[in-house]
């Protein structure tokens, strides 16, 4: 089977930054409680031209300017991992594809599971690399949450965010991703929910998601270092679904990976569900690169219960 790896990142943002106290004018909330309860100082927040798929699109083209020889005419395989797209038809990665003049006709894929969206994306990247179907693959991560808040609910408003992260995935002779750990716990599919009923609104049981993440989750990331067939002090970085950094921070130490920057852009960007994972990274490796060949765990964990993740190495 082929081997892939991933060749590089990109992102994007909305430019409407707004902090914790911004939100006290419209919800009871403060930016002390905030920051106590979740760590979060300030998010994006899309504007009416910003879309799911115009994000995705600006987050895919940075990853390709970003991929050397690589354009986008030579792209067979572009995966969106989303939750909060609002139509049914096209798919976002069809409209990804048009948007950059992917007129050699790749194959398009959705994929929703929601927060672990874009781990789910780029395992399915590399089993159809593996598999010949594909050699060169656009994976993106992209949510416009902000369509899917309650703004008088004081306890999801203040996490929910949008933006979009981008990676290029390429064959490869050796391999540079980590077979995926993946699963789900069906019996708490009812923790997070965007449901009609509730006008298509996100809402969760925080309390049980919480406990959930820091007591199951830090044995299953450990077993996906496992799998790559590595020990925690080999790892260079973490990039965990930034859902909250009140999870972030004791799921990294359980861990055990001393040696590992830990990604918190949370603070700085909120919660993007399927798009946090590419998005930190992204972000990450724009601010301070991690040399090439560093393994990086990325795992992501939400709604379903659902959970995902590899470890890559830095290009």
């Amino acid at each position: 089977m082929t081997a892939s790896k991933v060749v590089s990142f990109g992102h994007y943002q909305p430019g409407r930054i707004v902090p914790n106290a911004e939100l006290e004018t419209f919800v009871e909330t403060s930016d002390e409680w905030i920051t106590r309860r979740t760590g979060i100082k300030e998010r994006r927040w899309a504007g009416e031209s910003d879309t799911v798929d115009s994000m995705a699109a600006e987050a895919g083209r940075m990853a390709l300017a970003n991929a050397g020889d690589l354009d986008a005419t030579q792209i067979d395989l572009v995966i969106v991992a989303t939750c909060t797209e609002r139509d049914r038809s096209p798919n976002m990665a069809a409209r990804v594809a048009n948007a950059l003049g992917m007129d050699q006709g790749p194959a398009t894929i959705d994929v929703n599971t929601v927060c672990s969206g874009f781990c789910h994306a780029l395992a399915l990247a590399q089993h159809a690399i593996a598999a010949g179907s594909a050699t060169n693959a656009l994976v993106i991560g992209s949510e416009k949450f902000t369509d899917a808040t309650d703004f008088t609910d004081r306890t999801t408003c203040v996490l929910t965010a949008d933006g979009a992260g981008a990676m290029v995935v390429t064959a490869s002779a050796e391999s540079g991703i980590s077979p995926v750990l993946w699963g789900s716990v069906p019996s708490m599919s009812d923790a997070i929910r965007i449901e009609e009923s509730n006008n298509g609104k996100f809402a969760q049981n925080g309390q049980s998601v919480y406990r959930w993440a820091v007591t199951q989750l830090p044995a299953i990331a450990a077993k996906v270092i496992e799998r790559a067939g590595l020990d925690p002090e080999e790892i260079g970085a973490i990039v965990l679904h930034q859902a909250n950094l009140r999870i972030i921070e004791p799921l990294a130490a359980q861990i055990g990976a001393p040696n590992a920057i830990v990604a918190t852009d949370v603070v700085y960007s909120g919660n993007t569900s399927a798009a946090s994972v590419p998005l930190a990274l992204s972000k990450m490796m724009a601010d301070q690169p991690l040399p090439s060949g560093t393994p990086i765990l990325l795992f992501a964990f939400g709604g379903g219960l659902s959970y995902a993740g590899q470890v890559i190495t830095a290009p």
